[in-house]
Order: C-alpha cells, then structure tokens, then sequence
C-alpha cells in the first residue's frame, strides 16, 4: 500500500454521504446492498448514489458486483483492513502500552457493534 492509496481513500470518505454510505455497508456485511435499497435508505437519487459509488470502488474501499440487473455493493473488508493496518504499523514505537490499548479499543467496538447486531 502506498501513501496515495490511503489519501484517495481518506478523500473519498471525507464527503458526507460517502462516508455515510462507507458505514452504512460495513453494517450490512457480508451481504452488502443493492445499489437501488441504498440510495433509497440514503434518500438520494439513484444516479448521485452511483456517482458516490463509483468513487467508493476507485478506492478499492468497495466492491461493486453485477448480477443480472442489480448491483452490489459491499465493503471490501480485507482491503479496509490492509488501510488501517498500514496507518498504525508505526503506532506508537516508543509506547507499546499505547499500541496495546488502541487494538483493544477497536476490539471492544467491534464486540458492542456484535452484540447490537445481535438483540436487533
């Protein structure tokens, strides 16, 4: 991963409803959304959606699959996963401890956002 990977992923996300869309699909993993269910969730007209999508998938932060006449898209997790890993490979070199509570802080999110999953 390179530099300008991460700057055209964190650029993409840094409009509103990109972002929006970007957790919204990390919430209907590993299924992901139809193109038309998420512009209709998001309230936004389908040929915007498409354009914020497109971008999304430029990232490589999103994959978008064709089936017949709908389209897909879900969250290209291991890519996501390789983005943040490349931003805290250097984390905190000199504080271990530091390093160590971040890792369980994502831990305990992704357990809370498990157990939400679960009760609804």
């Amino acid at each position: 991963m390179k530099d300008a990977d991460v700057v055209a992923a964190f650029s993409a996300l840094g409009q509103p409803k990109r972002l929006e869309a970007f957790k919204l699909l990390l919430t209907r993993e590993p299924d992901g959304l139809h193109a038309g269910d998420l512009a209709r969730i998001m309230d936004t007209p389908f040929n915007t959606m498409s354009a914020h999508m497109a971008i999304l998938v430029r990232t490589g932060l999103v994959s978008a699959a064709k089936k017949g006449r709908y389209i897909t898209y879900r969250v290209d997790i291991p890519e996501f996963v390789r983005m943040m890993a490349y931003l805290f490979k250097d984390c905190c070199a000199s504080r271990p401890d530091l390093r160590s509570s971040l890792f369980d802080e994502f831990s305990r999110m992704n357990s809370k956002s498990k157990s939400r999953a679960k009760t609804s």
